[in-house]
């Protein structure tokens, strides 16, 4: 079973490489499809196989394989968006432990909901950092939120819905015992 959550994680990994590749570009960011990559693999893979899947997605990026919107590298770090690569492991994590003792639609929409605003939190604050700080814009708040949140939600939402009806199909195909692994009853 291990090496089948190896594999998952692997591929889900790749696919949230794929997802960053099918872009709309924005001002300081792009709408992708990466969140729904990681919010699939935090209800497939649990809390802890998909929050690996996208520390290996983050890691072969920042160590320069072209994989993110804008290519890849340690550099990457000095982007805006970086914050919200990072914020994409937690994100899984979230969405995973909050789905592992029942994947219903509802538990699925809320935990994927939980996730997002994660990765907002994490996102938003280095985004507003790297801008202002680093970048000399002097953006107000309310400029950070249109530049990295406001325009992306409806999209988002959007996402978390395709993943809640996904989700319950797939999974009888992947069959993933990651969550009564990490949390036996």
């Amino acid at each position: 079973m291990k090496t089948k959550m190896l594999i998952l994680t692997a591929l889900f990994a790749a696919l949230t490489a794929v997802g960053a590749f099918i872009k709309i570009p924005f001002l300081y960011s792009a709408i992708t499809l990466q969140f729904f990559f990681t919010a699939l693999a935090g209800v497939l893979l649990g809390a802890k196989y998909g929050a690996l899947s996208q520390l290996v997605y983050v890691a072969l990026g920042l160590l320069g394989l072209p994989i993110f919107t804008s290519g890849g590298g340690f550099g990457y770090f000095l982007y805006p968006t970086c914050g919200f690569l990072i914020g994409l492991i937690p994100a899984a994590w979230v969405i995973g432990k909050l789905t592992a003792g029942s994947r219903t639609l509802w538990r699925i929409l809320l935990a994927s909901l939980a996730g997002l605003a994660v990765l907002y939190l994490v996102g938003l604050p280095y985004m507003a950092f790297i801008l202002n700080v680093y970048m000399g814009k002097g953006l107000s708040t309310w400029a950070v939120f249109m530049a990295g949140m406001i325009p992306f939600l409806p999209g988002d939402m959007v996402k978390i819905l395709v993943v809640g009806i996904l989700s319950p199909k797939l999974l009888p195909h992947v069959k993933t015992q990651a969550a009564a692994t990490e949390n036996p009853s």
